[in-house]
């Protein structure tokens, strides 16, 4: 049950005129704790408030194996270039690491540990549920659109792109807005949400919590943290963010190594 009618402004993105880069509907939040809505409305527009950006995320996963760290690295310049390499440091073999990158027309991904590559054309768009050409739509119906888009399902694409995250599994559980916090030295805002709807099984439990916390400033994700039964399962932290900061020329070259298998 959540405490509020569900939040479904995921795809309601101001137009911006042709030849225009698209605007924040919420230049910044207000001085006083934030609603629900504003918040989600607020993270909703966070890829439109920086033109480039360096990101680290560490996730740490708990599970009956011990703790699994996986590394990922984000370098993304609107619009549409965007380089991810995800790593899994310690005690892993050497090349235990994945690539993704994007120049907004072509993907190119590479897998250390199989050493296999792919190349493909960026995937295209569900025709008639986007921002122009859905508005009669639900707005559960409707799709974001990204500026710069990023690899789905992965943190990344949930931390930089927060708008199907509220919406989809946030607003579907009981959620509010706590309180104040640090991640970094940046202040965020506190989110709490219970036992929200999820497709995993493993997580499908009325004592499911996740936490985050979101940048003030910028609105992007800087910390997610699930639980069951009040035991931490995962906790992925944003460990480097800089937006609009400067990249080298050669931040999203890319090529295959030498003999490298071609999947597609």
């Amino acid at each position: 049950m959540t405490t509020s009618p569900r939040w479904s402004g995921a795809a309601d993105l101001i137009p911006a005129p042709s030849g225009h880069r698209p605007r924040p509907e919420l230049v910044a939040l207000p001085d006083t704790l934030p609603t629900r809505d504003e918040l989600f409305t607020f993270m909703r527009d966070a890829e439109l408030r920086f033109e480039t950006l360096r990101m680290r995320i560490e996730e740490t996963t708990f599970t009956a194996g011990g703790e699994h760290v996986v590394v990922s690295d984000v370098v993304l310049r609107h619009p549409g270039e965007a380089k991810v390499t995800t790593s899994t440091p310690g005690h892993e073999p050497r090349g235990s690491y994945d690539i993704w990158v994007s120049d907004g027309e072509t993907v190119r991904t590479y897998s250390g540990v199989h050493r296999l590559g792919t190349e493909r054309p960026v995937r295209r768009r569900v025709v008639g549920v986007g921002v122009r050409d859905g508005r009669e739509l639900p707005g559960t119906s409707r799709v974001y659109d990204p500026r710069t888009a990023l690899p789905m399902e992965t943190l990344p694409e949930t931390f930089i792109h927060p708008g199907g995250y509220c919406q989809n599994v946030l607003s579907t559980g009981r959620c509010e807005v706590v309180g104040l916090g640090d991640v970094g030295g940046r202040e965020t805002v506190v989110v709490e949400c219970e036992h929200p709807r999820t497709i995993e099984m493993a997580a499908d439990r009325p004592d499911f919590r996740i936490r985050i916390a979101v940048d003030r400033a910028d609105g992007v994700i800087l910390r997610l943290e699930e639980s069951i039964g009040g035991v931490v399962t995962r906790d992925a932290r944003v460990t480097e963010y800089a937006p609009d900061a400067p990249l080298s020329p050669t931040a999203f070259d890319f090529v295959f190594p030498s003999g490298t298998p071609m999947l597609y």
